[in-house]
């Protein structure tokens, strides 16, 4: 009897700290519940190596995905390739900044990330976005020492989100637990 070959995802993390614990959470139960059919190659952008370092998160991370590399350029490592040569069933991008929501709605490929956004785009492998900044109005986050912080999400944010949900092939997630939802969706259409 021949064993299946694990099937691939790449998930990708960039800067923003907002829901960054809810995320990785999220992650690490995805991954016991699909780890007999299912590897999670995770990619973190320079800024996202600092963000976690700076919450605390990045040993456990590092324990919980030991399949991680960061970036060192946009094309270093090679993920944009390997997202269209069908390495990778598909990229999640979990959090993302307005930067990288920004970049990749208006085409601009010049970080790992949105660089293997638009490359799997073009080869239509499909890209799951969980922005940090996903709606217009006011909102709180916890900073790591535990005090909540006031931020205001602006309408030229929030844009940038609604563009991303017109893309085709793109799936833009709203929180964690959308994304929570989003990907044991997909595992039931891969498990046996």
């Amino acid at each position: 009897m021949v064993e299946s070959k694990k099937r691939k995802i790449a998930w990708g993390v960039t800067g923003g700290g907002d829901k960054i614990a809810a995320t990785i959470d999220v992650m690490k139960e995805f991954k016991k519940q699909s780890e007999d059919v299912l590897d999670i190659h995770v990619f973190l952008s320079k800024a996202a190596e600092i963000v976690l370092k700076y919450y605390k998160l990045d040993e456990d991370l590092r324990k919980n995905f030991p399949k991680l590399q960061v970036e060192l350029n946009s094309n270093s490592p090679f993920l944009a390739a390997w997202m269209q040569t069908g390495k990778y069933d598909f990229l999640l991008i979990a959090t993302a900044t307005s930067n990288t929501v920004a970049k990749i709605a208006n085409g601009i490929g010049d970080t790992l990330l949105t660089n293997a956004a638009i490359m799997s785009l073009k080869a239509f492998v499909p890209v799951y976005i969980m922005p940090t900044d996903y709606m217009e109005g006011t909102v709180y986050t916890k900073l790591p020492n535990g005090k909540e912080m006031k931020l205001r999400i602006r309408k030229q944010e929030a844009d940038q989100v609604r563009k991303l949900e017109a893309m085709e092939d793109v799936h833009v997630l709203a929180s964690p637990q959308k994304m929570r939802e989003a990907l044991f969706e997909w595992l039931k259409t891969i498990k046996p």
